[in-house]
């Protein structure tokens, strides 16, 4: 990337406030703040929990994640923060390298444990999404929110690309692959691409009150659907 690709701009971010949005590129990856190093993906995010869930301060939040701009900007917040990975082939529960491992679709947590969950770019990879929203679903108390974001596609109807995990894995299209923090560029697995059918795959988990939100404002020219929901 040539440095005279770089491009300044004011930023009144909702992560961190008065900062400057650095842009390097087309892709949303290469726009961030200056202050926080939030990207689009967790400045929608957070956008959407500061605009909608309130009571911010006495809430236990869970975190899908162990970083990120999103997670740092909860911690400032939240009553409290738990965080997760997935690692494969270690038991939900359990730590590797003092980091909680969480399978989404099998969570640890008893229920009604927290009173607001988060996730960014996660669901797209899980294999039985419907079983983790049941089981966040589940771990929220009456009163909770749900905020996560996915890749979504202008389509009403959401596409399964693939199904099963392991010696059953079948794939329905052409497998895609995403990158991640942890196993790097090209090495997650994509399970389905989002249509507009999200809030009701999320009604189904036994949510309330499910909608897909945007930021009134973009990010250096992106920014993404947020997906909302309470439980009663």
């Amino acid at each position: 990337m040539k440095p005279s690709r770089l491009r300044l701009a004011p930023l009144r971010c909702p992560g961190c406030g008065p900062s400057l949005l650095a842009v390097l590129g087309d892709d949303e990856m290469l726009v961030r703040c200056l202050r926080c190093r939030g990207t689009p993906v967790h400045l929608s995010l957070v956008a959407a929990v500061a605009a909608h869930v309130p009571g911010l301060a006495a809430r236990r939040a869970y975190e899908l994640s162990t970083t990120g701009a999103a997670l740092a900007w909860l911690r400032r917040r939240c009553g409290s923060v738990a965080t997760s990975e997935y690692l494969d082939g270690v038991e939900p529960g359990s730590l590797r390298d003092g980091v909680r491992c969480e399978d989404v679709q099998r969570l640890s947590f008893a229920d009604g444990s927290f009173d607001l969950c988060t996730s960014t770019e996660v669901f797209e990879h899980v294999p039985d999404d419907r079983a983790g929203f049941r089981e966040l679903h589940r771990v929220l108390a009456p009163g909770g929110w749900l905020a996560l974001t996915v890749p979504m596609h202008d389509a009403d109807a959401t596409v399964e690309r693939a199904r099963g995990s392991g010696a059953s894995l079948e794939h329905l299209l052409p497998p895609a692959y995403h990158g991640d923090r942890l196993n790097g560029p090209g090495s997650v697995l994509v399970y389905r691409d989002y249509g507009r059918d999200l809030p009701a795959r999320v009604r189904d988990a036994g949510f309330d009150d499910a909608f897909l939100w945007t930021p009134p404002r973009s990010f250096g020219g992106h920014r993404r659907t947020v997906m909302l929901a309470t439980r009663r």
